[in-house]
């Protein structure tokens, strides 16, 4: 792996978008094996799937991988950790904060 170079790969994807009431989420899922390391980029080729309410739709698409630079991978895993802790500073909860 470069150390200050990207690489990139077209793999096969699948794309499952659920729009239920049980279920509302969007997961890829790539049909070669790749794996998504830290840093890693993914983006998916294609119209946007638009599921209505209590449909599931399932696509075959193509997507590009642009891999971290090693230099990359290590500021994202030293880094990482203070992403976090900025999602947790927020709630999805009804209530009105006052």
């Amino acid at each position: 792996m470069p150390l200050f170079t990207k690489q990139t790969e077209q793999v096969p994807c699948t794309v499952e978008v659920s729009h239920l009431f049980e279920s509302l989420h969007a997961h890829v899922r790539f049909d070669n094996g790749a794996v998504i390391h830290p840093g890693d980029e993914v983006q998916v080729h294609g119209a946007p799937i638009l599921a209505a309410y209590g449909e599931v739709i399932i696509e075959s698409r193509q997507a590009t991988i642009t891999r971290a630079s090693r230099l990359e991978r290590l500021w994202t895993r030293m880094t990482g950790d203070f992403d976090f802790m900025e999602l947790c500073e927020f709630s999805f909860s009804e209530e009105i904060a006052l």
